[in-house]
């Protein structure tokens, strides 16, 4: 078991990650928190209940109200937020009431956005139960909701208590999505930790051989990264937007197709490839280091086809939430373990690295 802290001027806790975190989740969560509230709220799928709903409430004396949004980036919508509203308001929740995200990671955006409009503000708790929540979306405070003008254009920061990621969760995930979620841990180790990097090519086998300290070490490594650049810059103000690597043409893919083709980490792999071609047209890369992490994605691959034209992805870029004044901000890798943004980038190539990830992904399923 491991703790990590976050240090941030509005916020103060700990990421803990380890095994049977879900079967001792109650004590904990009061420890933290005091006594319960009269009102504890969990926002859940129905699969991730019906896997691990028993374990989770082992631990509490007074069993939670259960409320569950359906699985699907098509329910991370301001639509649903009203309906788990109206829920808790029905219920009887006050601005006592405690909320507890225990799934993914449109479960924890969505949960960390209720929290933090209901009541204008209640506590939470993120148990994260895939591996892409566990390293990346539960830790930060980052919570929000799709538009159909793009992606998590509605949210807001609002940090949780904690974070208890309980790496048994991990057992019942599917290969694919256990490897879109290593995408993410690709992409900490590309911008902020080159023994990550390492790591993760010399122990691959173990890694997708869901081997548990292996998994553990991968997880604890891109959540500190995470907690390192939100201690310095919790708004993203700069520093922060290096997370972003991969993110504004994947998250240009996710909206051209509709959510429907590709997961949030295979889309962000995708969005990676494109931007390592951009870093070595403008020589922020070698040709070698772009092969080398080239290899490393498709290592954790394979990643799915494309259908989607470039001059369609670029058009979605305009509505990316970096945005400002017009402007696109991108994120490029700088070596390998540092990257940078800049604002210069022109939709030529922008397209042009489209079409060289589109290349790609044709080739690998040719």
């Amino acid at each position: 078991m491991q703790t990590i802290r976050l240090d941030t001027p509005s916020a103060k806790y700990d990421v803990i990650t380890g095994s049977g975190l879900i079967r001792t989740l109650g004590p904990r969560i009061q420890r933290i928190a005091g006594k319960l509230p009269r009102q504890v709220f969990v926002l859940t799928s129905p699969q991730i209940w019906a896997l691990w709903g028993e374990a989770f409430l082992g631990s509490f004396a007074e069993p939670p109200i259960v409320l569950f949004l359906p699985a699907g980036e098509r329910h991370k919508t301001l639509a649903s937020v009203g309906k788990l509203l109206r829920q808790m308001a029905v219920a009887g929740g006050d601005r006592g009431s405690l909320l507890i995200a225990f799934g993914g990671g449109i479960v924890g955006d969505v949960g960390g956005f209720l929290a933090a409009i209901y009541m204008r503000g209640i506590r939470y708790v993120q148990v994260p139960t895939t591996f892409l929540a566990q390293v990346d979306s539960s830790v930060g405070g980052k919570t929000g909701v799709n538009l159909p003008e793009g992606k998590n254009l509605v949210g807001s920061f609002h940090h949780p208590l904690a974070v208890f990621a309980d790496v048994e969760t991990l057992g019942t995930l599917s290969d694919r999505e256990l490897r879109a979620g290593l995408m993410e841990s690709v992409k900490a180790g590309i911008i902020r930790d080159r023994a990550l990097v390492r790591f993760m090519e010399e122990h691959a086998r173990e890694i997708l051989g869901r081997d548990l300290k292996a998994l553990e070490r991968v997880i604890a490594a891109s959540i500190r990264m995470k907690a390192g650049v939100v201690n310095r810059d919790e708004r993203e103000n700069g520093l922060r937007m290096i997370l972003n690597l991969g993110h504004t043409l994947g998250h240009a893919i996710e909206q051209a197709t509709h959510y429907k083709a590709l997961l949030h980490g295979e889309a962000v792999g995708w969005g990676m490839i494109a931007a390592l071609y951009l870093g070595r047209k403008r020589n922020t890369i070698s040709s070698q280091q772009l092969q080398r992490i080239e290899a490393l994605i498709h290592l954790y691959g394979p990643l799915p086809p494309l259908k989607v034209r470039a001059a369609r992805l670029v058009a979605a870029t305009r509505g990316d939430k970096k945005n400002i004044g017009g402007v696109r901000r991108f994120v490029l890798p700088v070596g390998i373990g540092d990257a940078g943004v800049v604002e210069d980038v022109t939709p030529g190539e922008l397209e042009a690295a489209a079409q060289y990830m589109l290349a790609q992904a044709g080739e690998q399923h040719a």
